[in-house]
């Protein structure tokens, strides 16, 4: 198993250490470091730091194709990023609900919620940034406003806050597990159950980094429950309802007991239909204003893809 170090701050850098296991030998260096950094960072990236001397194996600098060797010392310096001012982009939002404290969208599938490596431009933030022009500043430069995420491939509701009084208010009603998210997913397969709860710890899979699994180790709780709307033979629609907000946990939970999401890139099944993206949408979101203490909740109908294919699959 691959161990990652923890992440120290060095004057105005932050260093990563790994030790390669036997399973790693004679990956490329470039695809190893990029599998333990997840999906946040490319491969071009790191292979600029690589370039750049930023890494090294054993005490030396490498080059990008280098084949690893099963308990190798990998090293990598990351600097500190350059400073970079988001750009407000004009892209459409479909807004829910806005005033002075919060603001709810419902985002597209493709698009992602935050700049990162790779993703520099085009994300909800970038969008957010335009049409708001002001953020709250508790989560940084690069997330301004950001309370709460939902993977790139998945659409659906979600909340942003203006100022930060609002966001210290929605994120601790995200802490305590206050806040209402339903989503609907197409799975593969039919459920024995109507309904259930899946109860499971979620953490890094130690054998890919850019994945979650259900584990016991290095893991935090986790729990999904879900409903059967309706039933295809071969496929499933669910209603979910998240208890705890991990990375990735319907996409995990499902896999875990079965049942993958259609479409799922990471998670998924090969065979079957095909979305771009896996068939997953927060469909609901429901949480107290931070500032009147009403309850508020809102509701986005599925994704045309999603109805589409549902409608295919009822006329089979």
């Amino acid at each position: 198993m691959t161990e990652e170090m923890p992440q120290m701050d060095m004057d105005d850098e932050s260093v990563l250490e790994w030790t390669a296991d036997a399973e790693s030998a004679k990956d490329r260096i470039d695809k190893y470091v990029k599998a333990q950094m997840g999906e946040d960072t490319s491969r071009s990236q790191i292979q600029l730091w690589i370039e750049d001397g930023n890494l090294t194996v054993n005490g030396s600098p490498v080059k990008a194709n280098y084949k690893i060797a099963a308990g190798d010392l990998i090293v990598l310096r990351i600097p500190e990023a350059e400073a970079t001012e988001i750009v407000p982009e004009d892209i459409p939002l479909e807004v829910y609900y806005e005033d002075s404290d919060v603001i709810v969208v419902n985002k597209k599938r493709g698009m992602v919620v935050h700049p990162a490596p790779g993703h520099a431009s085009g994300t909800l933030v970038n969008a957010l940034m335009y049409h708001c022009k002001d953020l709250s500043g508790i989560n940084g430069e690069l997330r301004p406003g950001i309370v709460h995420r939902i993977d790139k491939d998945t659409s659906g509701l979600l909340m942003a806050a203006k100022n930060d009084k609002a966001h210290a208010s929605l994120a601790a009603q995200l802490k305590e597990h206050s806040v209402t998210r339903k989503y609907f997913a197409l799975v593969h397969g039919n459920l024995a159950h109507d309904q259930g709860t899946v109860d499971a710890p979620i953490g890094r899979d130690p054998h890919d980094r850019k994945m979650y699994t259900v584990i016991e180790r290095n893991s935090k709780p986790a729990v999904t429950h879900f409903q059967v709307t309706e039933r295809f033979g071969d496929y499933t629609l669910l209603e979910l309802k998240l208890e705890t907000g991990r990375t990735h946990q319907i996409r995990v939970h499902m896999k875990f007991i079965g049942h993958p999401l259609v479409g799922d890139p990471l998670y998924g099944r090969s065979k079957g239909i095909r979305m771009d993206g896996q068939a997953l949408h927060a469909a609901v979101l429901g949480f107290v204003h931070p500032s009147s203490g009403e309850y508020l909740e809102f509701q986005a109908p599925l994704p045309q893809d999603m109805e589409d294919l549902l409608h295919s699959l009822r006329n089979r």
